[in-house]
């Protein structure tokens, strides 16, 4: 039915290239590409080996147009999974302009040196991607990607007006390390260390980082402290949805987490900006003067997160909170989905936290080729009928789970 690049071999790649090729009636050819070709090779072959497919690789610098437009010139992809790093976002959708090919991300562009997230810069290329006919969708992971999905689905389904959202994320999982993250330490770090921010009455409130936070209640685990955070999907929601009048995202995290993180934040180790190290030359001639940026420097020391899955156990349980109104009347909707560790690992080799990701990145690639999702322009997924994406999480291993006219714990 259609060609996939898939650009990135990180765990995410690797989820959304497992699900890629069991779907050999849609995904027709699938090409993997990332700045390390070995690393693209060696998920190839077990992928070749798992499913009998004849995954191709390539070697690409995503941060230069050049190199990319020469790639996606040669295989000529009909969409191009970005499943690289954020800052990778708009050179690689200025590549697919000058291809012509679609393109499917699952976070929002952020520039490297600066811990700054949000929607403008992806969304200034909309002309030119409805003027060239062809397709941008933004933001198709779990948060962003599921939970603006979740709020579609409500939205055409259950609510007339949608007054509160509050989109929760648990990972109640333990991968028996001192610390680890989840997805790439810098990402991850700059993401939960920055200012917090959400949407009431009409403006953006922000907050000191992890200010404010309070116990919930999540379905087959418990009660978590959850802090909120600043989340690029509510800036796009509330656009889209206009009655909402406050909405907010959550995430837990343990004591033990925030303490390292705290230590890490006060020696430096999670600055972004570069600093110049003297260090010894190999041959003994004297000293050399590197630049180096020490958050990449913890990345390097800390698990990689690929490897956390085999001894991963727990689960993560990601939903949203939702308060409006139906034929006049209030009512409450909890959506949610719980996804295992170990079922994740067990099927991709890799941890719940990429795998819920990698699922619905390969989902939304789905609804393109198939015509589902195929408008040109650039779009955030909830501007898409969620329906046959609800329907395909149900089948691609995130089931989802409905509650209504509960006590959602917020006021």
């Amino acid at each position: 039915m259609g060609k996939v690049l898939i650009i990135g071999a990180g765990g995410v790649a690797t989820v959304a290239a497992h699900k890629v090729c069991q779907k050999p009636d849609v995904f027709t050819e699938v090409m993997i590409a990332s700045r390390t070709k070995r690393k693209c090779d060696a998920l190839a072959e077990v992928l070749n080996k798992k499913y009998g497919s004849h995954v191709q690789t390539a070697q690409v610098d995503a941060d230069s147009v050049e190199e990319l437009v020469k790639l996606l010139s040669a295989y000529k992809p009909d969409i191009v999974m970005n499943l690289a790093l954020p800052y990778q976002d708009l050179t690689i959708m200025e590549a697919c302009l000058q291809t012509g090919c679609n393109y499917l991300d699952t976070a929002n562009y952020e520039p490297k040196d600066e811990a700054h997230f949000e929607y403008s810069w992806q969304w200034a290329y909309r002309e030119r991607f409805e003027k060239a006919g062809l397709c941008a969708i933004l933001g198709c992971g779990f948060d962003p990607g599921v939970t603006s999905i979740y709020t579609a689905y409500a939205a055409k389904h259950y609510f007339d007006e949608i007054h509160y959202l509050d989109i929760v994320d648990c990972n109640a999982g333990n991968h028996h390390k001192a610390f680890a993250t989840n997805f790439n330490p810098e990402i991850n770090i700059r993401e939960i260390s920055q200012k917090g921010l959400y949407w009431e009455d009409g403006r953006w409130v922000e907050t000191e980082p992890m200010e404010i936070h309070q116990t919930l209640y999540y379905p087959n685990i418990g009660p978590k402290e959850s802090y909120l955070l600043h989340h690029e999907e509510i800036e796009s929601l509330v656009i889209n949805y206009p009655t909402i009048r406050r909405a907010r995202f959550w995430m837990t995290f343990g004591q033990q987490y925030l303490n390292y993180l705290d230590v890490i934040q006060n020696i430096g180790m999670a600055r972004i900006d570069e600093i110049e190290y003297k260090a010894p030359k190999a041959d003994g001639t004297g000293d050399a003067v590197v630049k180096i940026v020490p958050l990449q420097f913890l990345k390097a020391v800390l698990p990689n997160p690929q490897d956390l899955g085999e001894n991963y156990d727990g689960e993560t349980s990601i939903g949203c909170r939702i308060r409006g109104i139906k034929d006049g009347e209030e009512r409450t909707y909890y959506v949610y989905n719980n996804c295992s560790h170990q079922a994740a690992y067990e099927e991709t080799g890799m941890q719940g936290v990429s795998y819920t990701t990698g699922v619905p990145a390969m989902i939304g690639a789905m609804m393109f080729l198939t015509g589902k999702w195929a408008k040109p322009g650039v779009h955030n997924v909830e501007e898409f009928d969620p329906d046959p994406f609800m329907e395909r999480l149900n089948q691609d291993g995130l089931p989802w789970q409905e509650m209504f006219n509960v006590d959602l714990e917020f006021d």
